[in-house]
């Protein structure tokens, strides 16, 4: 039970970082070239959705027992 559970938190830290890396570069994409914000706005949230997807998955496909 405890290796699930830690299995399921590595996700969720996975996931976490992930993110943050991805919003990180967003920023400094968008201040590179200020004109495709909107483009590198609407990837950014499909890799976020994505990303958090993969942890939702991670977290439902785990039984408690």
């Amino acid at each position: 039970m405890v290796t699930k559970a830690l299995a399921v938190g590595l996700a969720a830290l996975g996931g976490g970082v992930g993110i943050g890396i991805l919003g990180s570069k967003a920023a400094e994409a968008t201040g590179r070239n200020p004109g495709a914000a909107t483009p590198i706005l609407v990837i950014s949230i499909i890799l976020a959705a994505l990303i958090e997807g993969l942890f939702i998955l991670s977290a439902f496909a785990v039984t408690y027992s």
